[in-house]
């Protein structure tokens, strides 16, 4: 029995339809420079917010209505979400997922009741991807919520809670090979400290290019092809984590060696957590070649923590679609929605109506953002203001020809620089002509 018998695969019906079960601007097969909508933004369902998320805050018990669930605990349970899950991601028309291998399978009693149980919930997601071609975008470990990790994982100044970490990726990195996944994601949820008092920052780090090294020589051992993400995050729930922005996650990677094997996957909340924008995190990793998956969501700018949101603000697709044309397009990584219904929005349907708010987002940002590009004039300005490094002095600088003494020599010959405007409102007012 499907759990949504009233609602039937979510269809484009275009932006003049009032029906909140349609998508009113995804056209999967909609062209767009020469590839699909589809291909462009590899939409992914995350498992942990979608079949896990129960409405729970700190201040209150949870609200979600699911009557999949009802009566069911532990590894029943878990069961009993995976047909469910596939079903909604079926109708709502995503091609991927993405899961935690504790959200889709319980904590065990020991490590190995806990491999097992993810054994008896991989067959089912296996068979469902077989079933409905759904596949797996990137898998991952939960290292933060269990007591074991109240240190961290990678980062824990216990060595045996080091190695129950290790034992937990390498179950994960070889269900992900089993399942197909186009990448794995290392997300360092507790790598980090509360105070210096107690923490040798060195040592942590170390341990931590230690931990990645290893799970890069196992993926080669077990010839898994995925893509490895690192996901930058500044605090929460840690004062400070090493993994803060896309710029320390890079200095991290270069100064480890391990440039080679990490890209980066970006989130818009941990973004502006960090007190950048989400076209900031993406321009610092596409300039560094870094730019490997996003993870769609947004925060309440007027809340201090990570809310979660979907994505409604069509300023910020367009952003990262703008970001993500310009660098390639994704290749194994997408717009994967780690992001979750509010509190008060607790009946099933909203699962829905979110997703399709957030599916849609993004697809008028990809929209939008090629418009901007095939008008040009963004482009032109742009070149247009660094013109003097396409020629004479500027050219022979980054060519590396001159030093001090000559440009001393062309400065005093030159003169005072004649400055330009940078014309921001203009530019602004350019961007609102297509949004």
């Amino acid at each position: 029995m499907p759990a949504f018998p009233d609602i039937a695969k979510i269809a484009y019906e275009g932006p003049q339809s009032k029906n909140p079960l349609a998508f009113k601007h995804y056209d999967a097969n909609a062209l767009i420079e020469g590839k699909t909508m589809a291909e462009h933004l590899r939409f992914s369902v995350v498992y942990w917010h979608t079949m896990c998320g129960n409405g729970t805050d700190m201040f209150g018990w949870g609200t979600a209505q699911r009557p999949w669930e009802a009566g069911l605990s532990g590894i029943d349970l878990a069961k009993a979400r995976v047909p469910v899950f596939f079903e909604i991601c079926e109708k709502l028309g995503a091609p991927y997922y993405a899961f935690h291998d504790r959200d889709v399978a319980p904590h065990g009693a020991t490590l190995k009741q806990s491999n097992q149980w993810l054994d008896t919930i991989v067959k089912l997601l296996k068979a469902q991807q077989k079933k409905t071609g759904i596949k797996l975008l990137w898998g991952t470990a939960q290292l933060f919520a269990h007591p074991r990790y109240a240190h961290g994982a990678a980062t824990s100044c216990d060595a045996n809670a080091f190695a129950y970490a290790t034992a937990q990726v390498k179950k994960a990195l070889e269900v992900t090979h089993e399942l197909g996944g186009e990448g794995y994601t290392f997300w360092g949820g507790r790598e980090g400290y509360s105070s210096l008092w107690n923490t040798d920052m060195k040592r942590e780090l170390e341990h931590l290019a230690k931990f990645l090294h290893m799970a890069v020589a196992y993926k080669k051992e077990i010839g898994f092809k995925g893509q490895f993400y690192i996901e930058p995050k500044p605090k929460e729930p840690t004062k400070h984590q090493y993994d803060s922005d896309a710029a320390a996650c890079l200095n991290f990677l270069r100064e480890y060696d391990l440039i080679d094997h990490l890209k980066l996957n970006l989130e818009t909340n941990h973004a502006t957590l960090a007190g950048h924008s989400m076209q900031h995190e993406m321009e610092v990793a596409g300039a560094a070649g870094a730019l490997g998956s996003i993870d769609a969501n947004t925060g309440d700018l007027m809340l201090g923590w990570d809310t979660d949101q979907f994505p409604t603000d069509i300023y910020l697709t367009t952003q990262c679609m703008l970001s993500v044309l310009k660098y390639g397009g994704f290749t194994t990584g997408g717009v994967n929605f780690d992001a979750k219904v509010r509190r008060e929005s607790f009946e099933p349907v909203d699962l829905f109506h979110a997703h399709i708010g957030g599916m849609d987002a993004f697809a008028r940002g990809l929209k939008i953002a090629a418009a901007i590009r095939a008008d040009g004039r963004l482009d032109a300005f742009v070149k247009n203001r660094y013109r003097t490094w396409d020629s004479g002095i500027g050219k022979d600088i980054e060519k590396g020809k001159i030093g001090f003494k000559q440009l001393e020599a062309h400065a005093l010959k030159f003169g005072e620089p004649k400055l330009e405007s940078g014309r921001q409102e203009f530019l602004e007012n350019l961007i609102n002509e297509f949004i």
